[in-house]
């Protein structure tokens, strides 16, 4: 197994970064805790995109290529349009607690985890879902009794969604249908000892997985079996492949995810690492 133990830090000084894509060029991701979807280049280049007052999280893009923001708090879906922020689909009616991670896939069928219960808040903890917005802002629950579902990734072919269930140290994949709906619901890879958080898709079919309570971000292959491993500078959150090549592992860090902390450490990094396969799939 290889392991990288060294990482580049691109950037610092956020408050807590999350959904990382990249697209168009630059890394995508939300600076939660902040408030604000943000953009950073190879380079370092920082820039702002959007405000979202209760908190932004998942990132992705219809195929006309607006933007579609997850805003936590308030449990909506949002999309980006020439003159700002709309409401896409109200998810608050499916979702008691706060809404979370999102992967679009090509056709424009978002896939929201919704945690179950207000994490943040410091509210008792329940079973989530996946919540499913159709092209045309549709929601309904797609599947339940998750266990505070978090990163999810769509395979190249459009044909598996890949979820990971933070609380159960697992990866759990459904087959997509043609019409969005999820069915063969399966565990992908059992990741025990693990808190799998964010996570990306590689070319060659294996997931990395960010694990915030072990410091580690680990290539996971469909079964289990671990086969390159990365120790960043502080507890990894979230990550994705990108880069000219493909082959840059973004991976965002912070020191603690406490609302409180958060604002007052500012210890939201950016870090990088050179991989050998590039990414693929959904974001």
């Amino acid at each position: 197994m290889a392991s990288h133990d060294a990482t580049s830090v691109l950037i610092d000084g956020l408050c807590f970064g999350e959904g990382p894509r990249w697209h168009d060029g630059k890394l995508w991701f939300s600076d939660i805790h902040a408030h604000w979807v943000m953009t950073v280049d190879a380079e370092g280049r920082l820039a702002r995109v959007v405000e979202v007052p209760s908190a932004p999280s998942g990132l992705g893009w219809l195929p006309d290529g607006r933007l579609l923001v997850v805003s936590m708090q308030d449990r909506r879906l949002l999309r980006l349009d020439a003159t700002g922020l709309t409401e896409f689909a109200d998810l608050g009616p499916l979702e008691r607690g706060i809404c979370n991670d999102m992967v679009v896939d090509a056709r424009g069928y978002a896939y929201v985890g919704g945690m179950g219960f207000g994490f943040a808040r410091g509210e008792e903890y329940r079973p989530g879902a996946v919540l499913l917005v159709t092209p045309t802002g549709e929601a309904r629950v797609a599947a339940e009794e998750m266990l505070f579902p978090n990163g999810s990734v769509v395979t190249p072919d459009g044909a598996t969604l890949i979820v990971a269930e933070t609380r159960a140290a697992r990866l759990t994949a459904f087959d997509i249908l043609p019409d969005g709906e999820l069915g063969r619901r399966r565990v992908w890879a059992a990741v025990d000892g693990m808190t799998p958080d964010g996570i990306c898709l590689d070319a060659e079919g294996a997931v990395w997985v960010a694990s915030p309570m072990t410091g580690e971000v680990l290539r996971v292959r469909e079964g289990g079996e671990v086969a390159d491993r990365v120790r960043p500078s502080q507890r990894p959150y979230a990550c994705a492949l990108g880069g000219a090549c493909g082959r840059t592992l973004f991976v965002l860090t912070a020191q603690s995810h406490s609302p409180t902390k958060v604002r007052a450490l500012q210890s939201g990094r950016i870090e990088t690492v050179e991989v050998e396969v590039p990414g693929v799939g959904s974001p």
